[in-house]
């Protein structure tokens, strides 16, 4: 029994404690190891197959009349013609099965398509392995008998096979006297329709326990798939990686980006039409080059030690300092360097470059 709770429990013992990231379900996706359920393949086919059946039933009934009417017929004919008795033969075969046939396979690719949420291709679930030739036969048996989905399959097998069976007797069973009375009264045809009334709910009753089972399957099918999905924290952190880069590489470059930004700040504040201040935390520095955009940039910005260097230096460059903390915290939040200011701050910004004096000055300096 120690065995099998380990089983349970394999990836908290092999520290996989992390849920699996966005990014190993993709590359798993794209290798054709998805969460899926043959049971609920099985049980979707045989559902569809069934309800073709039942409603197939009366025109199948006719056409093997027919057929059965035809080889009579014929069969005592002086010449008989073996080609035209196989065509005929071919023919009835072909009608009955064809539409079975499309019902299971567009059945079949449905199932699929639900389960792998779209359509998946690719060729390296085929690609020859030596670890399918020779497999590993203590971890297959860890895997399918000791584990918590082999007890589920041999518990799931055992009621399929019970539910079914024992359904089934009770229905003949109550059926029997019926199906006898029928055949001594009303003769062979109307017990043969009993029968059949019968083995309709039957497999109905069947396909619907069924399909009930196949998708119990395939949420068990689904927790082992994400339980085997589960990473470690190092895989994580490794992850996260390869993703964003190295944390201490970014932290460096960040640096170097603020370096570079003080070192053109000077000219950058100077150059600005106004400082927006919120007075003590933010500072943004905009700039409208009406010959290039429709609408003021943002040069600047700052917050604590920043906002101070700007205001500093924007005052003695004489270039206007406006509190405004709504419209200061907003621009810093929502703007980076090099962006025109959002269409949403538009009446705020115009209010504050008339406030400055802006055109007046445009028109002095013309």
């Amino acid at each position: 029994m120690s065995q099998i709770d380990l089983q349970w429990f394999a990836a908290e013992d092999e520290g996989r404690t992390e849920k699996p990231s966005e990014s190993k379900l993709r590359k798993s996706r794209e290798e054709g190891q998805v969460a899926k359920s043959v049971e609920l393949n099985g049980s979707l086919v045989y559902f569809f197959a069934v309800v073709l059946l039942i409603f197939l039933a009366p025109w199948m009934e006719k056409q093997f009349e027919e057929l059965m009417v035809f080889f009579f017929n014929n069969s005592m004919a002086e010449k008989i013609d073996d080609s035209k008795f196989f065509s005929v033969f071919l023919r009835f075969f072909l009608s009955l099965v064809l539409p079975f046939c499309a019902v299971g396979l567009t059945a079949g690719v449905a199932a699929n398509i639900v389960q792998n949420r779209g359509f998946i291709f690719t060729t390296k679930t085929i690609r020859p392995k030596l670890s399918k030739i020779f497999p590993n036969f203590k971890e297959f048996l860890n895997r399918t008998v000791f584990s918590v989905i082999g007890f589920f399959n041999l518990v799931k097998s055992i009621v399929k096979v019970a539910v079914i069976g024992v359904t089934a007797f009770f229905f003949i069973k109550s059926d029997m006297d019926t199906t006898l009375k029928f055949l001594q009264t009303n003769g062979m045809k109307s017990a043969l329709n009993a029968s059949a009334s019968m083995a309709a709910r039957l497999l109905i009753m069947s396909a619907v326990f069924l399909l009930a089972v196949g998708i119990l399957d395939y949420v068990m099918q689904r927790r082992q798939f994400m339980e085997r999905m589960k990473m470690t924290k190092q895989q994580v952190k490794e992850e996260f990686k390869e993703q964003e880069g190295d944390p201490e590489q970014k932290a460096r470059l960040q640096k170097a980006q603020r370096e570079m930004l003080m070192q053109n700040l000077n000219r950058t504040v100077r150059e600005a039409d106004v400082v927006i201040t919120n007075p003590t935390h933010y500072a943004v520095a905009l700039e409208w080059k009406r010959e290039r955009s429709d609408a003021p940039e943002v040069t600047a910005k700052g917050e604590d030690l920043t906002a101070q260097r700007i205001k500093t230096i924007a005052r003695e460059a004489e270039v206007p300092v406006v509190e405004n903390r709504a419209l200061a915290r907003g621009l810093y939040d929502e703007t980076e360097v090099g962006d025109m200011i959002p269409v949403s701050y538009m009446r705020l910004v115009a209010t504050v470059y008339a406030e400055i004096g802006y055109m007046e000055q445009k028109g002095k300096k013309s």
